[in-house]
């Protein structure tokens, strides 16, 4: 029974530990931003919601977590999505932030790239439904103009503030369950650096899902990150099969 009970917890170790930081490790290879923004937005989630049932919260809102309450969740909630889009702002008009680490053949290099679409502004039409809505209060907005890491920002944003939280309260069931009131006293009123952690690893899954799901696009410098991964041997295959290929199109 005791083995079974240690195989259980060192499956629960690898689960929580190990692959999501695995995964966080992939997001900042697509990018700081996609570590970076977030980060950013749980930390503020986390603050807020502090602040906020600090001062206006009466009603609990969890058992495991006494102090929680839904004045700050729902606090927490708006600052976020403020907060997530000034940050989006700022932060994608840095390169170095936006641009991933590629392999050039002999080492690890952050590319001067194109920003692609989700960081370009872009033209959407609006469905028949949104603009008969719109035009009850005599709005005739046929379409509308924004860059797409805005709609993904708020949806990060959003699982930052109603989702992410859930890490934390189970980290603070852990916590009540060995006495502990935090896992360590660096920042007062907040715990320790394990404290601010309790909700990465969740946030950190998300985006890495979430973006692979909806956002990553093929482009000529991913296919030659797996290329230059490839032995010498099959990377002459390749290039004499592409080469085939386009003699019979015609393009060679």
């Amino acid at each position: 029974m005791v083995q079974f009970t240690l195989f259980g917890w060192t499956h629960i170790v690898l689960l929580c530990c190990v692959v999501q930081s695995h995964l966080i490790i992939q997001n900042c290879f697509e990018g700081l931003y996609w570590l970076l923004y977030p980060a950013s937005m749980v930390i503020c989630n986390d603050i807020m919601a502090y602040f906020f049932g600090f001062f206006f919260g009466k009603t609990p809102l969890i058992k495991l977590s006494p102090k929680k309450t839904w004045e700050g969740f729902i606090g927490g909630f708006f600052a976020t999505m403020v907060f997530g889009v000034i940050v989006s702002k700022t932060m994608y008009q840095f390169k170095h932030l936006i641009c991933p680490v590629e392999f050039d053949g002999s080492s690890l290099v952050i590319s001067n790239c194109d920003p692609g679409y989700v960081f370009n502004q872009q033209t959407f039409n609006l469905p028949a439904g949104i603009q008969g809505v719109l035009s009850i209060f005599g709005v005739s907005w046929t379409s509308i103009s924004l860059r797409p890491i805005h709609f993904h920002g708020a949806v990060m944003a959003m699982f930052a503030s109603l989702i992410a939280p859930f890490g934390g309260f189970f980290a603070s069931g852990f916590k009540r369950a060995f006495k502990l009131k935090d896992f360590g006293d660096l920042i007062p009123g907040h715990g320790g650096v394990i404290d601010r952690m309790d909700c990465q690893f969740l946030m950190g899954t998300f985006v890495f899902v979430y973006y692979y799901s909806f956002i990553k696009s093929v482009s000529v410098n991913s296919v030659l990150q797996i290329i230059y991964g490839m032995s010498g041997e099959s990377q002459l295959d390749l290039y004499q099969s592409l080469g085939d290929h386009l003699s019979s199109r015609g393009l060679l």
